[in-house]
């Protein structure tokens, strides 16, 4: 496991488990929501995120925690990824966690609302033809373990 892609819907703790990991693997982690969206949150346009992303996934070893939506060119980062994880956590949890950051728009919670529905089922489709290891996780307990297992020391 050198290049790990985290995925899920927003407010799962895609960022939260990326830093974990990082800390329990000592890989590189790489947040893709400071190099995709503007000061004024506007959105990089689909041609050059295809560059950044090519980029940072240039390099032999990370963590990139993302899941853009519709924005998103998923295929770029996939192609130098040899694991994925999804974060496939309930509505009620990722809303509440959403809630607790307080700075989301109203197209953010279309997002997260119909995530399931309407993004994962693509997600999952560009997952399984990429040559990669997948772990789909429900909750946050079987998210930790997976980080415990992860690190060398076994923390």
């Amino acid at each position: 496991m050198k290049r790990v892609v985290i995925l899920g819907r927003g407010g799962a703790g895609k960022s939260t488990l990326a830093r974990a990991l990082g800390a329990a693997t000592g890989l590189p982690v790489v947040e893709l929501d400071k190099h995709f969206w503007g000061p004024n949150l506007e959105a990089t346009p689909l041609e050059l995120w295809e560059v950044v992303q090519g980029e940072l996934a240039a390099a032999d070893e990370w963590v990139m925690d993302g899941d853009l939506g519709p924005y998103d060119a998923l295929d770029v980062r996939l192609r130098r990824a040899d694991t994925v994880i999804l974060l496939d956590y309930s509505f009620p949890r990722c809303a509440w966690q959403a809630l607790l950051r307080s700075r989301e728009n109203l197209d953010f919670w279309r997002w997260v609302w119909s995530w399931r529905r309407r993004h994962r089922p693509g997600l999952l489709k560009a997952v399984s033809a990429a040559d990669v290891t997948v772990h789909v996780f429900k909750g946050p307990r079987a998210t930790a373990r997976f980080v415990k297992e992860a690190s060398p020391l076994g923390w």
